[in-house]
């Protein structure tokens, strides 16, 4: 706030000690002061009056910038009013119960929604508990009679129900997680081993190469990271020789983990916006995604440290790596 906006508004103040001001000024001359007396001590009063208005504004600029910092330094800025000292005057005083009772009310509000949001989550993690054992009954039925068709479809009801108890849990990672070394190889091997039947029936050659490096992070989640990608490597390789190639670079600063398809790529325009939520592309098929495999995978990479890029030319290839600082260990 400037000095003339203060002023402006004190204007009511300032027309106050005018006129009282004035006033004395005419007693005075009527009492025969001498007209030089009466100017010199009208402009030390107004003088007064303005040294007033100044240090008053400083007091309020002090005020404004304690309470601006106060706000500025709270991560729970809904907090404010527990941390604010009562002020003074009525005006000021309605405004801090305003703004107490609103606090309240909102805190309250949150309150409740939290309650809401983690028995929802509970539930959710709870049902997919129960319902994976069924399905994994199902699948291995399906295995053992030899029909791979139905048992497709069931590992789909699976990575679906397994997508959402990640989802549920995508936000409390810190308290799911356990970081261990790894080695590449043994990890990639497991998750290309759970999508054998999709590799086989859709006739996709595979090039696994130079995955002899350690890493350090949490093995489920990372499983998880790769199934969603390799998902979306089997659901969009749309050409005659199907690829998916995947291999690491140890590099001085991080380990490169890479997973490339030669499949429909991703259009320039999409490339910012396909790890965005619900974002299923101009030139994709839609009808088989969610939107939701890419969300979470770099989601989760941010929670663990791990970076994820993903580089493509349409028509040509789809690469995605996940990078793995080296020492990361350290951060956790």
């Amino acid at each position: 706030m400037k000095f003339i906006t203060f002023l402006e508004e004190k204007i009511f103040f300032i027309l106050f000690q005018i006129i009282l001001i004035s006033i004395v000024a005419g007693i005075l001359y009527i009492v025969h002061i001498p007209v030089y007396y009466i100017v010199v001590a009208s402009l030390l009063l107004m003088l007064a009056v303005m040294l007033y208005l100044f240090f008053d504004y400083l007091y309020h600029i002090r005020n404004y910038k304690r309470i601006v910092t106060l706000v500025d330094n709270l991560e729970e800025k809904y907090l404010i009013s527990e941390i604010l000292n009562k002020p003074i005057g009525l005006e000021n005083q309605a405004y801090y119960y305003v703004l107490k009772q609103s606090c309240k009310a909102m805190n309250d509000k949150i309150g409740i929604l939290e309650k809401d949001f983690v028995d929802y989550k509970e539930y959710i993690e709870s049902f997919v508990h129960e319902i994976k054992t069924p399905i994994a009954a199902l699948s291995l039925a399906y295995d053992n009679k030899k029909e791979f068709a139905l048992k497709r479809e069931i590992d789909k009801i699976n990575e679906l129900t397994e997508q959402i108890l990640f989802y549920a849990r995508s936000n409390y990672t810190e308290k799911d997680y356990f970081v261990t070394e790894l080695n590449l190889e043994e990890v990639v091997h497991r998750v290309v081993l759970k999508y054998r039947h999709y590799l086989l029936n859709k006739k996709i050659q595979l090039d696994i190469h130079n995955l002899d490096s350690n890493v350090y992070t949490d093995e489920k989640w990372l499983l998880f990271i790769l199934s969603q990608i390799i998902q979306n490597c089997i659901k969009y390789l749309d050409k005659q020789d199907k690829t998916i190639e995947i291999y690491s670079q140890n590099n001085k600063n991080n380990i490169v983990l890479s997973i490339k398809d030669n499949g429909c790529g991703i259009k320039e325009s999409d490339l910012k916006r396909v790890c965005e939520k619900g974002f299923t592309g101009s030139n994709r098929k839609k009808e088989s995604a969610t939107g939701m495999g890419l969300y979470l995978s770099n989601k989760l990479c941010k929670t663990l440290g791990l970076s994820l890029e993903i580089n493509s030319i349409k028509n040509e290839y789809t690469q995605v790596n996940i990078i793995f600082p080296k020492n990361s260990v350290t951060n956790f």
